[in-house]
């Protein structure tokens, strides 16, 4: 594993116990610059990984809690005359950052949500005529709690499709919530009690070489199997599109790099996939019937795929 990679993880550590798999998923997002909804019960953690990942590395984060009464003009910004120019001067919202926690999501009204659609899709904000780019990377981390529904507004399909990853934190085993009281009680859970490890400049080097990682045809075609999959089957209405599987190519290049390879296998493909594409499927009705979840309904479809035999190397 690249030292920088290993480094970066074994800090986030410091703070998030036992949830490694769930931390390489997350910096393979930030490899390939996409962004990852956190979905999961209150309590398990998801606001301190997020956290932990931007104290980590010197970039600027923002965090922004989302509730109905928030504006987009809150996240993106907004114009203002300046009373000594005369002159409109444009004033930042959270999503100038690096690294932008938007906490509960599904609390903000869909026009608020809305105008996340252009930031995650284009890193850029537009607004009266003109056009600012964000700084890189940027990724948005969003959190949203599933059991809660009351006050909530359902992320809209388009939405969904922006985030690279959709992953769950889970609670934790008996021992790890052992170390994680123990920690709480000695006052190292605290943000205080880590440091930043890495610049932006070495997240971007990071980047160019996660892109450089290879995939040979055998793993594209791989992808694309499983792919055309969710849309043949009986259990699935709207099956991932092609922005699904340059999404999974792309995590898989970056699993592999954070997993200390230049090359992608199977299992890259493998462990990755449910994270990607589960949250860009939509159930049929049989699906519904069948499987509880998307990621249970997926997991059934992709044993119907034969993975390459020569390891993708």
């Amino acid at each position: 594993m690249p030292n920088k990679t290993e480094m970066l993880i074994a800090n986030i550590e410091k703070l998030i116990v036992g949830k490694r798999p769930t931390i390489e998923k997350v910096l393979a997002a930030m490899l390939c610059g996409g962004h990852v909804l956190i979905e999961d019960v209150p309590g398990v953690g998801k606001t301190k990984l997020v956290s932990a990942l931007a104290r980590s590395v010197e970039g600027k984060f923002n965090r922004i809690q989302l509730t109905p009464d928030i504006m987009p003009s809150d996240i993106v910004g907004f114009s203002m005359i300046n009373p000594e120019t005369r002159e409109l001067e444009y004033k930042q919202g959270a999503a100038v950052c690096n690294f932008l926690l938007a906490d509960e999501i599904n609390r903000a009204s869909p026009k608020s949500q809305s105008s996340l659609l252009e930031v995650m899709e284009e890193h850029q904000i537009s607004l009266d005529s003109k056009t600012y780019d964000l700084p890189a990377p940027f990724m948005v981390l969003a959190t949203q709690n599933p059991v809660e529904t009351y006050g909530t507004y359902h992320l809209p399909e388009a939405q969904m499709d922006r985030f690279l990853m959709k992953i769950s934190m889970g609670y934790p085993s008996p021992a790890e919530e052992l170390e994680i009281i123990d920690r709480a009680e000695d006052g190292r859970e605290e943000l205080g009690s880590i440091d930043s490890v890495m610049t932006v400049e070495d997240v971007r080097v990071m980047i160019e070489e996660a892109g450089k990682v290879r995939a040979v045809p055998a793993i594209k075609q791989y992808i694309i199997d499983l792919v055309n999959a969710t849309r043949a089957s009986e259990y699935v209405k709207l099956g991932a599109s092609p922005r699904g599987s340059i999404a999974l190519l792309k995590a898989s290049k970056a699993y592999a790099y954070v997993k200390g390879r230049d090359y992608v296998v199977p299992d890259d493909v493998k462990d990755i996939m449910i994270s990607v594409l589960a949250h860009r499927l939509m159930l049929s009705p049989k699906g519904k019937s069948a499987f509880e979840t998307n990621e249970e309904a997926l997991s059934q479809i992709a044993l119907t795929v034969a993975a390459p035999t020569n390891g993708g190397n």
